[in-house]
């Protein structure tokens, strides 16, 4: 991994773990899928991490869903933390599924617990959002 990964290009391998661990659907494959619990999906679609992969469209990582498609409000508050401080979605998504010293080597998507949001917002700020400063 280059020195500071979040000035350089996301590596394609990225997609491709996120896709196996937790799905990588397309943007419009959530739409219709959210179409489908939410009368307006609207509301959820702008809450979305997206991230956007050259030349193939626009995903969204898996992790960010719960298992009834509602969005984990972990990620949708660490997330939204990290449009406050200027960061990139592709720069968040591999942020989640990085290990992180400040998480004692875990990977924030591993910890998006209540209990844990202090911590991740924390290593959010003090890591990532230095990281790309």
């Amino acid at each position: 991994m280059p020195a500071n990964p979040y000035r350089s290009p996301i590596p394609d391998e990225l997609w491709d773990r996120i896709r196996d661990e937790f799905g990588l659907p397309t943007l419009e494959q959530v739409r219709k899928r959210l179409a489908t619990r939410y009368p307006n999906p609207e509301p959820v679609m702008r809450q979305l991490l997206r991230v956007f992969i050259s030349d193939q469209g626009t995903y969204c990582p898996g992790f960010q869903f719960q298992p009834d498609l509602a969005l984990n409000p972990v990620v949708v508050d660490l997330f939204g933390r990290a449009l406050e401080l200027g960061i990139p979605h592709n720069y968040f998504a591999l942020w989640m599924m990085t290990p992180c010293p400040a998480l004692n080597g875990a990977r924030p998507v591993d910890r998006l617990t209540h209990r844990d949001k202090p911590a991740l917002v924390a290593a959010l700020e003090s890591t990532l959002a230095r990281a790309v400063a």
